[in-house]
């Protein structure tokens, strides 16, 4: 057995306030013994951007900004890996980006593929590849709320070897932490989703509330952990990494040697 404790941090952060958001995440990290932990998609600076010109203004270096300086320092200090979601400015690019810490500094960046509802008038639209990274106790992989709508996402993940998707998300629709037990039932992988809470209305008539729930979900599609609606908190779970690599159903299915890809029409 390959035992870790994965984590969700689920945030109420507020919007503009980079110092207070990210110290809050801080102390909520620093309390938690985790070998992974999940930070909310944006957590650092909020959802609701009235602009493009104000993500931009926000919006940090993957690599050597003060977020990713602040998560490397804790990382190292404890131990761990960190996913975290962030506004990243890349030259005149913004993107809606989750990067990977870990105990020796930065490890991977990942940019939102699908663009949820306003954030195409906001964000760039991602260019990097669903990849996995191997932290040596766990294969792990990225993406960001949204995605979890397209199969797509979860399942090149689990063909490139992921035992975890580490998923930051900000969720306003109801569906997602269902979706995300079939995400992990049909690839047999773990999934961390860390959502936040609270609501903004910085666009007069657009009210948005978050919903919570960030989860925690096992490879047989049994929920580890669901938090709730309305409060800010974290949770870390012990999970047996190997119960990701087996992939058989019965002795005679294995969930990806069954594909018939013979008949898909891709």
């Amino acid at each position: 057995m390959a035992m870790i404790q994965a984590a969700f941090i689920q945030t109420k952060p507020v919007f503009g306030e980079t110092g207070r958001n990210v110290e809050d995440a801080l102390e909520r990290i620093d309390a938690l013994d985790a070998d992974i932990a999940v930070l909310p998609e944006l957590f650092s600076t909020g959802y609701q951007f009235r602009s493009r010109k104000e993500a931009a203004a926000l919006a940090e270096d993957a690599r050597m900004g003060y977020v990713s300086d602040r998560l490397m320092e804790i990382a190292a200090d404890k131990k761990m890996y960190i996913a975290a979601g962030m506004a990243e400015r890349v030259g005149k690019k913004v993107y809606n980006s989750s990067i990977l810490v870990g105990p020796r500094g930065f490890v991977a960046v990942y940019r939102k593929a699908h663009l949820f509802w306003n954030e195409k008038k906001i964000f760039d639209p991602g260019d990097t590849p669903f990849e996995v990274h191997d932290t040596g106790r766990a294969r792990v992989g990225m993406m960001i709320c949204f995605d979890w709508l397209f199969p797509e996402a979860a399942r090149t993940l689990a063909l490139k070897g992921a035992d975890i998707i580490l998923h930051p998300s900000n969720l306003v629709l109801p569906h997602c932490p269902q979706a995300m037990i079939t995400r992990c039932l049909e690839n047999r992988v773990f999934a961390v989703t860390a959502n936040r809470v609270g609501v903004e209305e910085r666009i007069q008539g657009r009210r948005l509330r978050f919903i919570g729930q960030s989860q925690i979900t096992a490879p047989d599609g049994s929920i580890l952990w669901r938090a709730s609606t309305s409060k800010a908190e974290a949770k870390a779970v012990e999970i047996d990494v190997s119960e990701a690599r087996r992939k058989k159903i019965t002795p005679l299915n294995d969930i990806f040697k069954d594909r018939r890809r013979d008949l898909f029409e891709l």
